[in-house]
């Protein structure tokens, strides 16, 4: 049985839902967070951010005061608490006509995650990762050397989740686990998106490819015991990469993504799917300007799904969108894959299901359902039983051995 809303839009219900499943790693408190969204009207869009930027505040006054009185501990965890909740503020600032303060919010977010890894109680190394012209920013996290088992996981972002979200969905429970961690935002993804303007792009390849070969030639990491996690639209971009680069010992896709382009296209009436069939871009184009203007929800949800594609047309969007498709190299996939399942995908339904159909020689798809409070995109309120059943099947694909061998 599906658990009560927390809110009548379903998409905010999803966001706090997602912030209520990260306090298991103390990256949120459940309480303040259902005090400070209560009472937030489903028409006020603005109130929305402002809720959620100035909870990020109150964290960071907290976590400024226990620094101050020496409280590392408790700075820590109010630091982490921040950088999710400005994480929240950001997405929904992207969405708003005005987007003057999206800058300045998203540099809070960055600045409290970092003042969260200065004091998260690991060796963090921050890494500039080579990335064609440029570098990717990344952070490698070190377990306790007490129980490291010598193997690393690479934890790749979704389209718009903040550091902090990735840390509760999969790095702290990765670092227990003695695995070391890397982190790191991809081209249009995070400070790469906003503050180096770099855009998605469909051939992961050319971005884990190089994101191994870093960790491959750094000392102390076992090659042939490097692993890949990757969380929503990553679900897509983690098979995409694994089709052409098979050296990864294993991966995680959480869910599994075949056609990005179905969470968008589900949306469209039948006749301007048939303008887009058709080739009638200009007609499509302006039928979805006059629609634009009737629906200001549809108008702030493009407003932020677009963004990261760097298009500029609604149909040149849409076609963007639609190459990132696995149907065609999923086959390709020599490495072993776990997909999760859940009950209730809103998003991309079906597909965990399909991506173990086109690649089932090196599949494994785990279900989630409602009864056991697991449905939904991602788990987000089961995310310890989520963190159980993938590190569980990890461990068996990369037994632990002497991390000094």
């Amino acid at each position: 049985m599906k658990s009560p809303a927390f809110s009548r839009a379903s998409d905010r219900d999803y966001e706090i839902r997602c912030v209520i499943g990260a306090s298991v790693e103390r990256a949120a408190d459940v309480g303040e967070v259902l005090a400070a969204v209560t009472g937030v009207k489903a028409s006020d869009h603005e109130a929305w951010f402002l809720a959620w930027h100035g909870l990020g505040d109150r964290a960071s006054q907290i976590a400024r005061h226990a620094d101050q009185n020496g409280h590392s501990v408790s700075a820590a965890e109010a630091w982490l608490r921040a950088s999710t909740y400005f994480g929240v503020s950001v997405n929904a600032i992207s969405a708003l006509a005005d987007t003057s303060q999206l800058a300045p919010t998203f540099a809070k977010q960055l600045q409290a995650w970092e003042s969260f890894i200065a004091r998260c109680g690991h060796q963090v190394a921050h890494l500039q990762i080579p990335y064609e012209s440029t570098t990717l920013p990344g952070w490698l996290f070190e377990p306790d050397p007490s129980i490291s088992n010598g193997a690393t996981l690479v934890a790749v972002n979704g389209s718009d989740g903040s550091h902090a979200s990735v840390w509760a969905s999969c790095t702290a429970a990765a670092l227990r686990r003695g695995y070391r961690v890397l982190m790191f935002d991809g081209p249009g993804q995070q400070s790469m998106l906003f503050d180096a303007a770099t855009t998605f792009r469909p051939d992961w390849e050319h971005v884990l490819t190089p994101v191994y070969e870093m960790l491959a030639a750094r000392q102390g990491v076992q090659p042939e015991r490097i692993g890949v996690y990757g969380i929503s639209q990553a679900g897509y971009w983690v098979p995409r990469a694994l089709a052409f680069e098979h050296r990864f010992a294993a991966a995680i896709v959480d869910p599994g993504v075949v056609s990005v382009a179905a969470s968008w296209l589900k949306h469209l009436p039948a006749h301007m799917v048939r303008l887009l069939e058709a080739g009638r871009d200009e007609k499509f184009d302006q039928e979805m300007t006059i629609g634009m203007r009737f629906s200001a929800d549809t108008a702030r949800t493009w407003r932020f799904r677009a963004r990261p594609y760097g298009t500029s047309g609604y149909a040149e969007t849409i076609r963007a969108v639609q190459t990132y498709d696995l149907t065609e190299v999923a086959g390709q996939i020599r490495t072993p894959l776990l997909i999760t399942s859940p009950e209730g995908e809103q998003f991309w339904p079906g597909q965990s299901a399909r991506l173990a159909e086109l690649a089932p020689a090196v599949s494994t798809l785990i279900d989630f359902t409602a009864d056991e409070g697991a449905d939904q995109h991602c788990q987000p309120l089961a995310r310890t039983l989520t963190a159980q059943r993938m590190f569980d099947w990890l461990d068996e694909q990369m037994p632990a051995r002497d991390s000094r061998s």
